[in-house]
């Protein structure tokens, strides 16, 4: 007979997470080049409750961008972490952490993407920062590419959409699991490899006007990814089998608004879209509802001999997923279109809308292990909020504690149900600049940086209460919430 858990396991990885693209800033130091995320305006006439894509534009709106001298682009500048990484993983010591997860900029290692010689000063900066992470006793579980694809691939060859990019993110790969052999252990190779079209921008690198079946174009990206991470996956069991690669999705499972037949059944088709991300990376194989949808909806994959069974022989090794909120379907007003979906009546609202449901998470990590049952990483958890300074220096945060006290105790459910979770790392436990909306105002943070949405303030840092309230999570190993 099995034991049944009654808690984490003693090797559980608790820790943290945050992007290089917007926390490092330095978005011209030492050979970086421009990448995606740099085109990112801070918009002061934002609605924060619909923000619809991240970035972007048409082509003629990114050469714009790139030449702006007026407008904010606060990813350029993020934390500054590219100088204060030293003293800000202090902190993540001082909490007591097992892991941190963070990014590697390709543009930092590549300028353009399309070299064949890496950039030394990138590399140095990586060796230097793995190599602080490792000497504070915390595993680095670093993603490869995170929202931040050399801008020069997107507008001389389209992104993903052109599959001479493969080659050249297989190359920046083959040098990052060089480079680190025995140092990393843990490589998401993608960051939420499904979040599109919402981020079809930093993920695919495709602009607006680029075709003018954009769809297509899309999954053809998609498809372009899948083929270039199993080619990484082969390339590393032959550079450091000892390295575990894995995928990361952007949760993404819905409920039905109500038990009606036709919420149930949309439901359903949708949830299983969003699984055709995790079907492909994790079977191995493209699952027939997907291959119907995109014969219906005219969509060309553009499969080249021989992708398929490379998918199918280099599948991944676990599977981290981003979970914020939930939402719900309702047949009369969403379609089967990815992330079209409603609030949820019974959440709170938010003033970004990203509503809170400790029970979806529970959920949707039941759902990934029962159709999987391979290691699950939570990757991004998090609440974003609007924090005050209050007389002192004190910053008290019981609304985030409360989030994330309702989150982990889901975690916990789930362990005990048999679900193999390894590591648990909140988003971002210092504040940085948000992807969605670019903004420092949307904080995460355990620990506060002064910081506004205009890149003004002294970037003193600070402990908030949930700084301490989580030291105390991990010295317990979750016993005590």
């Amino acid at each position: 007979m099995k034991k049944i858990p009654n808690g984490f396991p003693n090797e559980f990885l608790w820790g943290g997470a945050i992007a290089a693209c917007q926390a490092e800033g330095a978005y011209d130091v030492d050979g970086r080049g421009m990448s995606t995320s740099d085109i990112h305006l801070y918009d002061t006439n934002m609605d924060r409750s619909n923000i619809s894509k991240e970035g972007g534009g048409t082509l003629l709106q990114i050469e714009t961008a790139i030449n702006d001298k007026v407008g904010y682009y606060p990813k350029r500048y993020g934390i500054d972490f590219y100088h204060t990484y030293k003293d800000d993983i202090k902190y993540f010591k001082e909490m007591g952490f097992k892991a941190f997860r963070t990014s590697i900029s390709w543009s930092r290692i590549f300028p353009n993407g399309d070299e064949t010689i890496p950039n030394e000063n990138g590399l140095k900066f990586y060796d230097d920062l793995i190599d602080e992470i490792i000497a504070n006793d915390m595993e680095p579980i670093m993603t490869m590419y995170h929202y931040d694809i050399p801008l020069h691939l997107v507008t001389q060859y389209g992104g993903f959409g052109n599959r001479k990019v493969i080659d050249f993110f297989v190359n920046y790969a083959k040098v990052l699991l060089q480079r680190y052999k025995g140092k990393v252990k843990y490589w998401i190779i993608c960051n939420q490899v499904n979040l599109v079209p919402t981020v079809q921008f930093g993920s695919l690198g495709i602009y607006d006007d680029q075709e003018e079946h954009m769809e297509s174009l899309m999954y053809r990206a998609v498809h372009n990814q899948f083929v270039a991470c199993a080619k990484i996956v082969e390339l590393s069991s032959e550079i450091d089998p000892d390295a575990i690669l894995g995928t990361m999705v952007a949760d993404g499972t819905y409920y039905p608004a109500t038990c009606k037949p036709e919420d149930v059944v949309l439901t359903m088709k949708k949830n299983r879209m969003q699984y055709y991300f995790t079907d492909v990376q994790l079977r191995g194989t493209y699952p027939m509802y997907a291959l119907r949808y995109f014969a219906e909806h005219n969509i060309d994959l553009q499969i080249h001999e021989g992708d398929l069974e490379l998918i199918q022989k280099n599948t991944m090794s676990f599977l981290g997923i981003s979970y914020y909120s939930s939402k719900v379907v309702d047949s009369t007003v969403n379609t089967i279109k990815a992330f079209d979906g409603s609030q949820n009546q019974y959440l709170k609202p938010t003033p970004w809308e990203w509503r809170a449901d400790p029970l979806g998470l529970y959920n949707s990590l039941s759902q990934y292990w029962d159709r999987y049952n391979v290691p699950l990483i939570v990757a991004e958890n998090g609440l974003g909020a609007i924090d005050v300074v209050e007389e002192g220096g004190f910053i008290h945060d019981e609304y985030r504690i409360a989030y994330l006290r309702d989150h982990i105790a889901q975690i916990k459910e789930c362990i005990k149900d048999g679900v193999e979770i390894i590591s648990y790392l909140s988003w971002g436990p210092i504040d940085i600049v948000s992807s969605s909306s670019a903004e420092m105002s949307k904080r995460y943070g355990y620990v506060y940086v002064d910081k506004d949405d205009l890149g003004n303030g002294t970037g003193q840092r600070i402990r908030k209460d949930s700084f301490h309230w989580y030291k105390n999570v991990i010295k317990t190993n979750g016993s005590v919430l």
